[in-house]
């Protein structure tokens, strides 16, 4: 079989020339729902011989879906109780036989993550003691959260799992866990020392595949990871955003798959109030960011910001004022990291500071404001809608009301959030920084 080598930001993935599209798209109508604004679904089936209409791509139930008696139990103690729009549409495709590929968009807290976990769960045989399903994400804190799911859906099944991060791992103790979440890096060492075979893997999954994919580093080590998949292995791709220049290439990374997106126009995050804040120089952003500290805390609130450096003496200079605040970075050694995660989940801390480390994918279901402190900027040091989307999507999740607040200093940064602005075509309102009661009295009511 003819092979090819394309390349994409200095690495290279072993293809099939004879793997090629000729989708159906099918449009659903976007449901009335008094409790969550559901989104539009878009499905391109890869199989031009498949009916979009047909009952087998939509479940309504879970029962539908054929799933172990196992699996349903740890469907429902997670409160559960049907499919998601975006899981009533990825499922039934995600679990067909034979396997196919798939490239899911859709924004976070639309049940991602349970989508790809139960699909996982479904493929292991649990009387082979090796593994046989992958799923990488960009952080340590993802890969946490991600394993969480993991072990609260499968506990019902005699489920081995593993992470794959830093300090989790015994030095050179093979693993024989059926199911494997990790970073890159980490599991790209446990494959070189051999103490992960991929040669029995079923299912390869990435989450936040954009970022997985398009960025230098990570990008590099995932598609070496993909090339030791085995042939016939399910490869599954999510992401909340997907960049014309990635997608092109998630395309050839997950050949013939299926595809589930959201209309593009919905991917601002609906329910998200966003506003701006003028601020005369980075003194006065820190001076605004104390004051709204008593609005933070009405529920959880995560403050973004460009460097470590810069989260750290926020964090500092809030703390000493007498503001109960953290800072999270990837310089912070694991321990600390996930302690602090720990903390910022069951609510004993309020308001984190943090880098884009925490940018993509983290659920905390009691955030609902989130603060650009700097406008999210790319590696060539231009505005960023990608990380603005992921971010803000921090708040506002599986449908609730949420606020942002992006801080602008000067022409610069207000040409940023401008261009932000005017790529997802929203409305970011101005709040003033001169009259505190109609700021409070603003957000307020947008908190409400």
């Amino acid at each position: 079989m003819a092979e090819e080598k394309k390349q994409f930001s200095g690495f290279s993935l072993v293809l099939d020339e004879s793997d090629s599209e000729n989708p159906q798209i099918e449009n659903v109508a976007k449901p009335k729902d008094k409790d969550v604004a559901e989104p539009e679904v878009q499905v391109k089936l890869a199989d031009v011989q498949g009916d979009p209409n047909s009952p087998l791509y939509s479940a309504k139930t879970f029962e539908e879906l054929g799933l172990h008696p196992d699996l349903l139990k740890g469907i429902y103690d997670l409160k559960f109780t049907k499919p998601s729009k975006i899981q009533e549409k990825a499922l039934p495709l995600l679990l067909s036989n034979p396997p196919k590929n798939m490239i899911g968009q859709s924004q976070s807290g639309t049940g991602k993550t349970a989508a790809f976990v139960l699909t996982m769960l479904s493929r292991i045989d649990y009387s082979i003691n090796k593994p046989q399903a992958i799923c990488l994400g960009p952080s340590r804190e993802l890969v946490r959260q991600i394993m969480d799911v993991v072990l609260q859906m499968g506990k019902y099944t005699p489920l081995k799992a593993q992470s794959a991060i830093k300090d989790t791992v015994v030095e050179n103790e093979v693993v024989d866990a059926h199911l494997i979440v990790g970073t890159p890096g980490s599991l790209t060492s446990m494959i070189r020392k051999r103490v992960i075979s991929p040669e029995k893997v079923k299912i390869f999954v990435l989450d936040e595949a954009d970022n997985m994919i398009g960025q230098q580093g990570l990008g590099d080590q995932s598609i070496r990871i993909r090339n030791l998949m085995p042939k016939g292995c399910q490869v599954v791709l999510f992401s909340a955003t997907f960049p014309p220049q990635v997608r092109s290439f998630a395309s050839r990374f997950a050949p013939n798959a299926n595809e589930i997106s959201l209309k593009a126009d919905e991917l601002t995050v609906e329910g998200i109030k966003q506003f701006y804040m003028d601020c005369r120089d980075e003194n006065h952003k820190l001076e605004v960011l104390m004051a709204l500290y008593s609005l933070l805390t009405i529920g959880q609130s995560i403050i973004f910001v460009r460097r470590r450096d810069v989260a750290d003496r926020i964090a500092t200079q809030m703390t000493n004022e007498g503001h109960k605040v953290v800072s999270l970075h990837g310089k912070l050694e694991s321990g600390e990291r996930d302690q602090i995660m720990d903390d910022f989940r069951s609510g004993k801390t309020k308001v984190l500071i943090t880098t884009n480390v925490i940018a993509r994918g983290i659920d905390i279901q009691q955030v609902n404001m989130v603060i650009n402190y700097d406008i999210p900027l790319d590696g060539d040091m231009r505005p960023d809608p990608e990380t603005y989307l992921h971010r803000i999507g921090r708040t506002g999740r599986f449908g609730r009301t949420g606020v942002s607040i992006n801080f602008v200093k000067d022409e610069k940064s207000f040409q940023e959030m401008k261009a932000i602005q005017d790529y997802f075509g929203c409305n970011i309102i101005r709040v003033p920084t001169d009259d505190w009661e109609e700021t409070e009295s603003i957000l307020k009511k947008a908190i409400r």
